[in-house]
């Protein structure tokens, strides 16, 4: 897993990925733990993206009053 800058899209995707090979038994008991840690980085790279993004949007509104 690099550190390479991950977009929110390409973050959601591999965490739906997770969530559907978790929910049909697609990952094994000693994958599980690998799988759960990623899944979390995947929530906080999509919850600072989307915290970002709405101060963005907030500035730019502002900036139109």
């Amino acid at each position: 897993m690099s550190k390479e800058e991950l977009s929110y899209d390409k973050a959601f995707e591999e965490l739906q990925q997770i969530v559907r090979d978790m929910e049909e038994g697609e990952i094994g008991v000693d994958e599980l733990s690998v799988k759960v840690k990623r899944a979390s980085e995947l929530i906080k790279v999509c919850k600072t993206k989307l915290s970002s993004t709405e101060e963005d949007v907030s500035k730019i509104l502002k900036g139109l009053e």
